[in-house]
């Protein structure tokens, strides 16, 4: 289920008759976007942020809602969906205007040292800076390419699980050798809620990128006749009144074979793409935006990026990570918006200033 966004939380943006002006926008609403607004918050800048999802929560809501996170400081564990609805509680405070479901298509320097901005929905900015928090870009599934396989995507055909319960009862194939395949494996085959009728992993090889844990488990599995395991490639498929219901599967030994399924579960990984980003003359390394270690500003004055979209000597794709990241880029971006100003380092503990701007009471001690 997505986060949904609290009026209270943030404004969803209205229709304006011409270029909205802002200081800030945000380019992906994943934990380090919607962290950014934070750290900006606090320095009194308010922020638009723009997400091609439909709902806030990048990687986290779109990858693994459900799975636990265990390195996120002071909390042991949370789900994808948890640390997302966390988030936006915390930038209740700073009322940022979100554009969902669309992707910056234009950037421009404008004469004045702004940035003209324009969404693929025809949203048009102008604003001060720009901060690129897009992950790993706009990621999309590597999809299976079996002939006339695409028509079923979405009904039989699945490159993510959104809603685990609906594969409840079901004969599934699952095709993969990574954490996402092995995992869904698991899931599906032991007992619980989302049990499946019965449960076919294929994947090309014998050898497994996926925990080794979660690889021995499988196993176990099998040698219990709880699921099975197939060595091949899915080469083709049977369908019969308009309905998916088997697939071919050739195997090492040239053998093909046909595996009879209600649902198809495909987990190849994603393959990222820059999409427009890498139109708008920013050095880039291997798909990611080349930033200092100072502000994590690109070789354009006024445009960041924060976590999984840069890189840097020693960088480390973990969310902590970015949450550093954007505190430091909302420091570096200060000076663009307040440019006679002095931005003193103030602490949410002490400071009465940024009680002020959070709304909550300064703590009187004895």
């Amino acid at each position: 289920m997505e986060p949904q966004l609290n009026p209270a939380i943030a404004q969803t943006a209205a229709s304006h008759d011409g270029p909205i002006e802002t200081d800030a926008v945000i380019v992906g609403a994943g934990p380090v976007g919607l962290f950014q607004v934070f750290e900006l918050g606090l320095l009194e800048i308010k922020a638009h942020i723009i997400d091609s999802l439909a709902y806030p929560g990048g990687q986290c809501i779109e990858l693994y809602p459900d799975k636990p996170i265990y390195d996120i400081p002071a909390v042991p564990v949370c789900t994808g969906k948890e640390l997302t609805d966390n988030l936006l509680k915390q930038i209740e405070p700073f009322g940022a205007t979100f554009h969902l479901g669309q992707e910056v298509s234009l950037v421009a320097r404008r004469d004045d040292g702004r940035f003209d901005l324009e969404t693929s929905k025809g949203t048009r900015f102008i604003t001060r800076t720009i901060f690129i928090a897009g992950g790993v870009g706009s990621f999309q599934p590597r999809t299976l390419k079996v002939d006339g396989l695409e028509k079923f995507d979405g009904t039989q055909l699945h490159y993510r699980v959104r809603n685990p319960s609906q594969f409840a009862g079901k004969n599934l194939v699952i095709v993969g050798g990574g954490d996402s395949a092995l995992d869904w494996t698991l899931n599906f085959v032991q007992d619980g809620p989302n049990k499946a009728e019965s449960v076919i992993l294929v994947h090309r090889r014998d050898g497994f990128k996926a925990a080794p844990a979660s690889v021995a488990k499988m196993k176990e599995l099998c040698e219990a006749l709880e699921m099975q395991f197939v060595v091949g490639q899915i080469t083709g498929i049977e369908e019969a009144d308009g309905q998916l219901t088997a697939a071919k599967v050739t195997g090492g030994d040239g053998v093909t074979r046909v595996v009879p399924l209600d649902m198809l579960l495909v987990f190849f990984g994603l393959s990222p793409k820059l999409g427009p980003i890498a139109d708008w003359g920013l050095n880039i390394e291997r798909k990611q935006l080349v930033v200092d270690t100072e502000k994590f500003e690109t070789n354009v004055p006024g445009i960041f990026a924060v976590g999984d979209i840069n890189v840097y000597p020693g960088k480390k794709k973990l969310i902590l990570s970015g949450f550093h990241e954007a505190a430091l880029a909302a420091f570096g971006a200060a000076p663009y918006i307040f440019p006679d100003k002095r931005i003193h380092l103030q602490y949410t503990t002490t400071s009465p200033k940024l009680h002020k701007v959070l709304g909550v009471e300064t703590p009187v001690f004895d």
